[in-house]
């Protein structure tokens, strides 16, 4: 059994969740929070293998609440629901740890799906919608430089470190493709390599940018500019 908590700060949506999940035989729905901090402490007492957690809500956030459970509870994986309003929101819960996100409006069994692929260490970035988040986000953005909030990234250059230069061709390859969530058997079918090959290439990516596992290395694409808008 996969146990689970659902964090929502509206009761309706926590509540069907839980009962939709509750259906599952592999999963067990063992608590529900309404905030970042109440599923810290909550998480601390049931020891969660997977949570499902909103990234806006009042008093603690998602990405807090994700930072707080995976600097506790390293086991505990975290599961971002999201719209695509919150693209910015998006990246910054993946650098704090989280294993993935998906829309809220997405068919149960795609979420189901999700649960157990984050429970057996994978992340979830659906290809097709990271594109378009990526590509709201770009939106976002260029819409506050037209305003002045914040300098025009345009006019910026964007500094990448040294050791992205350490990278081979095929290391890059590899890197774009996990910008957009592909697993290692859907990259090694994309390149026509083995699968051990792309992990080799993934254990190398993640040691030569001095990442912490592969979701880091996602963002690193996606933020980089190594990751187009299509695929």
């Amino acid at each position: 059994m996969i146990r689970v908590m659902v964090v929502d700060d509206q009761r309706l949506m926590r509540d069907g969740l839980k009962t939709i999940l509750s259906l599952e035989d592999q999963l067990e729905v063992v608590g529900t929070a309404s905030d970042g901090r109440q599923a810290f402490e909550l998480a601390k007492q049931l020891r969660p293998d997977v949570v499902l957690m909103d990234i806006r809500m009042p008093c603690v956030d998602g990405v807090t609440g994700t930072r707080l459970i995976r600097e506790q509870l390293p086991e505990t994986k975290v599961l971002i629901l999201t719209t695509f309003s919150d693209s910015e929101l998006i990246f910054e819960a993946l650098d704090e740890g989280a294993s993935g996100y998906l829309l809220k409006e997405m068919p149960t069994e795609e979420i189901v799906e999700a649960i157990h692929t984050v429970y057996q260490g994978g992340m979830m970035l659906p290809p097709d919608i990271t594109a378009q988040v990526v590509s709201e986000l770009k939106r976002v953005r260029e819409q506050q430089a037209a305003f002045a909030l914040i300098p025009d990234p345009a006019k910026q250059v964007v500094a990448q470190p040294a050791w992205i230069e350490e990278l081979t061709d095929r290391e890059r390859e590899v890197l774009r493709l996990l910008g957009f969530g592909l697993n290692n058997r859907e990259i090694a079918d994309r390149l026509a390599i083995t699968e051990g090959t792309t992990k080799n290439h993934v254990s190398s990516i993640i040691s030569k940018l001095h990442l912490r596992d592969r979701t880091q290395a996602a963002i690193y694409a996606i933020r980089h500019g190594i990751t187009p808008l299509d695929c």
